[in-house]
């Protein structure tokens, strides 16, 4: 589900739910309608790239060359148009094979893993904030409320070069994975999130509306998407 907020005139969010494989989300950014196509491209050209090159027997390397593709498009069309300048859009991806996750990841949106009631965050923030809570110069509560916390040290389309993280995980039965912009996590506490998938774990639809309602109840500041994924397989 992606929900343009209570603040924000448009959405510059883009999502690709394309099952059983593929799913990303990415968060744009820039000036008038800039943020929007940024993420809209990044996303589509992943999509498209996968689809082309599906027969890799690398998904983790696949997904970091299909991110490195979304980040040479947005950076081009950056240069072309002074309207552009400065777009860029986070990039989180996964690919479902079987019993293994592979993801790619640049910028400050975000994957969590559940798993025995326990949930647990997979990729890092590319931003300021998360910088200073890893060195222990601010607590992670501490960075909900920086006034930097949407400053990113990454992202995709912003220069020629990118840098991606990627892994890969063996996802057992039960399991839920989580994927989210900020727009979810700057206003829904992680024990909260925690709480309302462990509580309704059977229903998936139920609790990406719920989760976009408490983030518009807390403000809806910012663009909400959400992807969640359950290995069913029990």
């Amino acid at each position: 589900m992606s929900d343009i907020g209570l603040v924000r005139g448009t959405n510059e969010d883009s999502y690709i739910c394309e099952p059983p494989h593929l799913f990303v989300v990415a968060d744009g950014m820039g000036g008038h309608v800039a943020g929007e196509i940024a993420s809209k491209l990044a996303a589509t050209t992943v999509s498209r790239y996968i689809e082309e090159n599906a027969r890799a027997n690398n998904y983790e390397e696949l997904l970091k060359q299909a991110i490195n593709e979304a980040n040479t498009s947005v950076y081009q069309l950056s240069q072309s148009k002074e309207d552009f300048n400065g777009m860029g859009t986070t990039v989180t991806a996964v690919y479902v094979d079987g019993d293994a996750i592979y993801w790619g990841h640049v910028g400050d949106s975000r994957i969590y893993l559940l798993r025995n009631k326990e949930m647990r965050q997979l990729t890092n923030d590319h931003s300021l904030v998360w910088e200073l809570v890893q060195s222990g110069n601010i607590t992670r509560e501490e960075a909900h409320i920086h006034p930097k916390r949407n400053m990113l040290t990454r992202a995709v389309g912003t220069s020629c070069l990118i840098k991606i993280d990627t892994g890969v995980l063996v996802w057992e039965s039960g399991d839920i994975l989580l994927m989210c912009t900020d727009g979810l996590t700057n206003m829904v506490s992680e024990q909260d999130i925690c709480n309302l998938i462990k509580n309704e774990q059977d229903n998936l639809e139920s609790i990406v509306n719920q989760l976009v309602l408490q983030a518009k109840a807390a403000g809806g500041f910012d663009n909400i998407t959400t992807i969640l994924l359950k290995n069913g397989d029990e």
